[in-house]
């Protein structure tokens, strides 16, 4: 099945420590739960240009979340990538200037 860059990549995860990854040149998107690597990095860099070295991945579990009441629910299980990429080069979102 061909995955389009918008099926791979989900959206950017703006964070304290993945900013904090940027200086490490690392980048981290929600991504497709069953995108390979080789999907991932296709898509990253059709997307913004830039040369990707490596990729890692991780299935995050949902959370247990309790709303008002006695039952509960939980939130859906991700995948994340973390994708690092050439140094000198530059992922842009949508920054305040």
């Amino acid at each position: 099945m061909p995955y389009d860059v918008t099926t791979v990549i989900k959206r950017p995860i703006i964070t304290e420590r993945s900013t904090l990854l940027k200086e490490q040149h690392k980048y981290v998107f929600v991504v497709d739960k069953k995108a390979t690597k080789g999907q991932i990095k296709e898509a990253v860099q059709a997307a913004f240009k830039v040369n990707v070295l490596a990729i890692n991945t991780a299935q995050m579990v949902g959370k247990m979340r309790r709303r008002m009441g006695p039952k509960g629910g939980y939130t859906s299980n991700w995948k994340k990538a973390i994708v690092t990429i050439k140094p000198g080069q530059d992922i842009k979102f949508a920054e305040p200037s």
